[in-house]
């Protein structure tokens, strides 16, 4: 290995030099032995804290790839910074998959995608089955929290107990010091510890679904497109190459082969109940069909009596079976409470202003932190924000920098 390979910053990370970021190779492969996965087990948490023993080697990282362009130019900005990468995807679909389901990211086709790429950069590949895993925290509570007047954010436990908390183990099991991920934000080495910020990238920032990360396994996560616009990503795929440079980007639910609404439509049974109008003393407008059916901030296909009405859905009551619709301006809150909280940096280092997400794609807000314990935090807005949502995640931000976040369970 060369002797600059330590000294040298690499193109995406602004921090400190590598050596410095060694979390410590704690599942030392003997040598000679290949890597396989047919036999891995969990690792204990406790691992975790293994002293970090001083790097003589070029430093190993386990690479997720999905057969997209992000993950491929992961791994191949990797390989050209002389890390020793290995390849990996999981399998998340079903023998009996429907059509259109697990068809961009999360397929048979973008597994050849990615073996492929994997064959171009010489690096190992290795396929993971989580199919169990995936079906018990991503499928099995999707239905029911809409069922119960929720609207679930899946992602960001998938993220949280599969794609990272437990792929972090798999990667200590083959080996590796790292985990590296195509997703478009930025591993900051701050002062008490590694921090996550956006992507430089605004229209493809990802932290919103990684606020419930276990803030103990950041030191050995790597964002290499964190500094990267998707546009350059492409140029750079298409210099190398890559047959997957121009390969659509994947959007909304994997599992999901249509809408959420034909979903829910498949797999949940109407409940038809009242419509009422808050605006108009509680009256009855209409009737809806479950309230599993609808979405807080809804405003289309309600079915009301009278369909010169604007109202918009402001409430679910699924132990009356009843959706509550109102005016634009009811569907405005200036506070929420959270709970299921999960913070990335010391509860101190919070400050009394922040700034909130409580939808991907929605603009961030200002917002002042009145309450934060370890039930959860309380927020109030500057101004009333449009379709605050219950089972939605509430992230936090000072300026680019993520703080963590929680589950809506209240607004007023």
């Amino acid at each position: 290995m060369s002797s600059t390979m330590w000294s040298r910053r690499t193109a995406f990370n602004s921090g400190p030099p590598l050596k410095s970021l060694h979390p410590g190779r704690l599942s030392p492969r003997p040598a000679g032995r290949k890597c396989g996965c047919a036999r891995l087990v969990g690792v204990s948490d406790s691992a975790l804290t293994a002293p970090p023993p001083v790097a003589v080697q070029a430093p190993k990282v386990l690479c997720a790839m999905s057969g997209g362009v992000d993950s491929s130019m992961s791994a191949s900005l990797l390989a050209e910074q002389g890390f020793e990468v290995v390849g990996t995807m999981l399998r998340f679909w079903p023998d009996d998959r429907q059509s259109g389901a697990f068809d961009v990211c999360c397929s048979p086709d973008a597994a050849y995608d990615a073996r492929r790429i994997a064959d171009k950069l010489d690096v190992p590949f290795y396929l993971l089955d989580y199919r169990e895993e995936f079906e018990e925290i991503v499928v099995d509570p999707f239905v029911p929290s809409y069922e119960g007047a929720e609207t679930p954010n899946p992602c960001v436990w998938c993220n949280r107990e599969i794609k990272f908390g437990s792929m972090v183990r798999r990667a200590m099991m083959l080996g590796c010091e790292f985990l590296a991920t195509g997703h478009y934000v930025r591993r900051v080495d701050g002062p008490y510890g590694v921090e996550l910020h956006r992507g430089r990238d605004d229209s493809k920032d990802q932290t919103y679904f990684l606020w419930a990360l276990p803030r103990k396994i950041l030191p050995y996560l790597l964002f290499p497109l964190g500094e990267m616009t998707k546009e350059q990503v492409r140029e750079e795929a298409l210099r190398r190459g890559f047959t997957v440079a121009s390969k659509p980007s994947s959007h909304g639910l994997c599992f999901i082969p249509n809408t959420v609404s034909e979903y829910l439509q498949e797999r949940s049974k109407e409940r038809p109940g009242p419509i009422v109008d808050a605006s108009d003393g509680g009256k009855v407008i209409g009737e809806h069909r479950g309230v599993q059916f609808y979405t807080i901030g809804q405003k289309k296909g309600l079915g009301l009596y009278h369909s010169h009405l604007e109202r918009f859905v402001i409430e679910l009551e699924a132990q009356s079976n009843t959706v509550v619709v109102g005016t634009r301006e009811m569907c405005h809150w200036q506070n929420l409470r959270a709970n299921r909280v999960n913070l990335l940096c010391d509860a101190e280092e919070v400050p009394e202003r922040v700034t909130v997400q409580v939808r991907y794609r929605q603009r961030p807000v200002a917002a002042r932190v009145v309450r934060l314990d370890e039930d959860g935090f309380e927020l109030q807005f500057d101004e009333p924000l449009f379709a605050v949502t219950r089972g939605q995640s509430a992230v936090l931000y000072d300026g680019d920098r993520l703080l963590g976040g929680g589950v809506i369970v209240e607004r007023t």
